[in-house]
């Protein structure tokens, strides 16, 4: 039997894995773990570097890295397996449910005819609208995980309309376009995603301090707002060349059917506790799981037990669970703590040095991200604003606005858990998430923090 051949990917992993370990256990970063907290930082880095280069396919990365954790005991089960019982398992499955509920009673297949019939006319023009739609979506709608669940579906329907086979160029941009459109720019918005709510619930407690939601979108709105949705396209476009190619006429004006109507209704309540969560505390989980299962239920709901078995792909729930394992064991293993202690004594801040001092905040946030993930940057950064104001020169307030650009900068999928849910429910592999996540940090590094100081610069924040 022959062995088959080393693919491109797999040649990259191999080089990868073994240069970074050696730079973990020779370097100086040597010195800041100990005992199981390198043997968790060699397994996180390694997990990283299979998911980012997919070298293996990612629900077995996910069970490596899980049976990993388990066989080298570097945490309790409850931590490695997490991701199981986590909201975000959950809702990826009320999402599969939601999505397949769409689909089939045809409202997703109305909702894009309308939206097809005045976007198809452009590839470039098709993406756009998409991006917009999401980014409109944050405004009415503060939860990236339900404007995904909703928006999923949509999309895939209008890649179906415009001629997208799953697995094609269009196909992949469409869905990315509705999962890094109705989350990234999305961050420029004050209540639109949790690192947001975090940050502001954390200043007001420790300091005393929040922004007002009109001085919030003017700052952070024109640049990662905007600007990075422009960017946004531009990539899409790039990497995933294709053009529209209706397949059939679009369906001319018609009646709600009853199948139809009834998940509206059962659409429409769930949008509404979602929306309301600040007052019911119940987690969107919850409320989708809710909805999920009444959807389920014979002769009420509109996914049968057959399209369940064939269509809820359980690949996805694993590859979440390993992604958010590597998130609990570091946060077991301290090993954000650690960094965070050790990065603070030798970050090059002074007075005077504004631009220095902007990009280095910027990009402090955006790092410890990769070690706590997005909704840990406010959680891990928010109590040494005091003493980075008094390093830098900078406001209080300023200095707290600074975790914007590093929450809203996404270096790795893992970071994300909307985006972690979009992909499986998209259908599109993690590695395509993983490559316009890389561009996308590198683009708003380059380019949208230096005009970022600038905006801030001639708004008198700094």
């Amino acid at each position: 039997m022959r062995s088959l051949p080393i693919t491109r990917s797999q040649w990259l992993a191999l080089i990868l894995i073994p240069a970074l370990s050696a730079a973990l256990l020779l370097g100086p970063v040597a010195g800041w773990f100990e005992g199981p907290q390198m043997l968790s930082a060699l397994l996180v880095m390694a997990g990283l570097v299979l998911f980012a280069t997919g070298a293996l396919p990612e629900f077995v990365t996910a069970l490596l890295v899980l049976t990993l954790a388990m066989l080298l005991s570097l945490a309790p089960a409850d931590v490695v397996f997490s991701g199981l019982t986590s909201t975000a398992c959950w809702l990826i499955v009320s999402g599969l449910v939601i999505g397949i509920a769409i689909s089939e009673t045809g409202l997703a297949q109305r909702i894009s005819d309308l939206f097809t019939r005045h976007m198809d006319a452009s590839y470039t023009k098709l993406i756009a609208g998409i991006v917009i739609f999401g980014i409109l979506l944050g405004f009415v709608m503060p939860s990236s995980v339900g404007r995904i669940v909703l928006f999923i579906p949509i999309a895939l329907a209008i890649a179906q309309n415009c001629g997208f086979e799953p697995g094609s160029n269009g196909h992949r941009a469409v869905g990315l376009a509705a999962a890094f459109g109705s989350h990234l720019p999305t961050f420029a918005i004050l209540p639109a995603n949790i690192p947001n709510m975090i940050m502001i619930g954390s200043a007001e407690k420790i300091h005393g301090w929040s922004p007002l939601f009109g001085e919030y979108l003017l700052l952070h709105f024109p640049l990662l707002g905007l600007l990075k949705a422009i960017l946004l396209v531009i990539v899409l476009v790039w990497l995933y060349p294709d053009r529209p190619r209706p397949v059939a006429q679009l369906s001319t004006h018609r009646p709600f059917d009853f199948r139809e109507s009834r998940l509206l209704a059962i659409m429409l309540v769930t949008l509404g506790f979602w929306l309301t969560d600040a007052l019911h505390q119940i987690s969107a989980a919850w409320v989708g799981l809710a909805a999920a299962t009444l959807l389920l239920m014979p002769g009420i709901g509109m996914v049968s037990t057959q399209s369940f078995n064939q269509k809820v792909n359980i690949s996805a729930i694993l590859v979440v669970a390993g992604l958010l394992g590597i998130a609990g064991l570091i946060n077991h293993q301290n090993i954000s703590g650690v960094i965070g202690d050790q990065v603070l004594a030798w970050l090059p801040l002074e007075p005077g040095r504004d631009f220095g001092n902007f990009i280095t905040l910027a990009l402090a946030a955006t790092a410890t991200g990769v070690f706590t993930t997005l909704a840990g940057i406010p959680a891990t950064l928010t109590p040494l604003a005091e003493p980075m104001s008094q390093m830098t020169g900078f406001s209080l307030e300023a200095v707290l606005m600074t975790q914007v650009l590093g929450f809203s900068t996404i270096i790795f999928t893992y970071q994300s858990v909307p985006l972690m849910m979009a992909m499986p429910l998209a259908g599109i592999p993690m590695r395509h998430a993983a490559r316009l996540c890389l561009i996308l940090a590198a683009l708003t590094i380059v380019i949208l923090f230096p005009l970022d100081y600038l905006w801030w610069k001639w708004l008198g924040w700094i």
